[in-house]
């Protein structure tokens, strides 16, 4: 009989063992990693992930959080990946699409990790991906420029040919469109996502141009500063740029990338978080637009809210036919609108948008 009771006493030391261990794999303070493509000062795509780093920080249930910035796309981040497990980071999130298969072949390497990478397609049972409905944000700063444009003629720092890029230009545009039918959008690429000479330069050759309104899908404020200079309406990305352009800049699509980064760290710390590939819309606050110039009319404003809340009821799509590309050949039939998958996979302009896409995909 006593011999009966100490094996059932040391079967449930060993089961509180257990228990305890799995609570301090759960409810022990996180430490978080970011890998960034560019620096965090860059005003942009960083500054904006940096902020969601920040604010991470004020949470009971995180330890510390740690970066790395300006690390190139491709095969070289995978020793700062690397790093960053072996410090011993519980989550660890790599924020440009370039870094998506280093990531996926560190984290085979670290299975008690959490990897989450940012803009791509790749998952495991410990990397998640995600990323946000940006084209939303676009099409509604699209309206914008559209209505304040009196050239119709906007003009559009570019970084990269990629999909995404792609997307979020012809969002732009056709929300132009929505309320300036004529209104066409200069593209100018830099093949760069933070290259603020290059940046401003080609904002300066689309205002020789006659556009009146620069906008862009690149980090710096370079395009911002020189629409300030020139005296023409501008837009920036990722943040809120008004700093570098006071009396020109209209308002920004921006990132709110701490609603994300807070709810993956909660998931991690109660031990509820499963890989998944994450899209999220306008409604979860991920996406927006940064304060209005005064500039903009109310009707402007009104607008915006308007289609916003219709997006959000799923009354409308950005991508809602009739669309067509740059030949002017149907490629969205009326009552019909992109897929995800249409989207994501995006390798052509919509009507309208001034340049073409590099066949090298450079």
């Amino acid at each position: 009989m006593k011999k009966f009771l100490w094996i059932i006493i040391a079967l449930l030391v060993v089961a509180m063992i257990a228990g305890c261990g799995q609570q301090g794999a759960k409810g022990k303070k996180l430490n978080i990693a970011f890998i960034y493509v560019g620096p965090i000062g860059d005003a942009g795509w960083t500054y904006a992930h940096n902020d969601g780093r920040l604010a991470l920080e004020e949470l009971d249930f995180v330890e510390k959080t740690v970066y790395v910035e300006s690390v190139p796309e491709g095969a070289e981040a995978i020793r700062p990946i690397t790093q960053l497990a072996e410090a011993g980071n519980d989550i660890i999130f790599t924020t440009s699409f370039g870094f998506m298969d280093p990531t996926l072949e560190v984290a085979e390497k670290y299975p008690n990790n959490v990897f989450m990478h940012c803009s791509g397609y790749k998952t495991s049972e410990n990397m998640g991906a995600y990323f946000g409905r940006m084209y939303q944000a676009k099409y509604l700063a699209g309206i914008v420029a559209g209505s304040m444009s009196e050239a119709g003629k906007i003009g559009y720092v570019a970084p990269h040919p990629i999909p995404e890029v792609i997307r979020l230009i012809s969002a732009f545009t056709l929300g132009a469109q929505s309320v300036n039918p004529d209104a066409v959008v200069h593209i100018v690429w830099t093949n760069s996502w933070f290259d603020p000479a290059k940046e401003m330069d080609a904002a300066n050759s689309m205002i020789e141009l006659g556009c009146d309104v620069i906008t862009q899908g690149a980090d710096s404020a370079g395009p911002q500063q020189a629409a300030e200079k020139h005296g023409v309406w501008s837009l920036g990305y990722d943040s809120d740029m008004t700093k570098f352009a006071p009396t020109v800049h209209l308002t920004a699509p921006v990132w709110h990338w701490s609603v994300f980064y807070n709810q993956i760290a909660e998931q991690v710390y109660k031990g509820t978080w499963k890989s998944s590939n994450d899209w999220w819309g306008i409604e979860t606050g991920l996406i927006g637009l940064s304060p209005y110039n005064d500039a903009v009319p109310q009707d402007v404003r009104d607008l915006v809210e308007t289609t916003k809340q219709a997006i959000i009821d799923k009354e409308f799509h950005c991508f809602q036919g009739p669309v067509y590309n740059q030949k002017g050949t149907l490629k969205v039939n009326e009552g019909e609108h992109l897929s995800d998958e249409q989207m994501l996979s995006m390798d052509w302009f919509v009507k309208g948008v001034i340049g073409s896409i590099p066949k090298s995909g450079k």
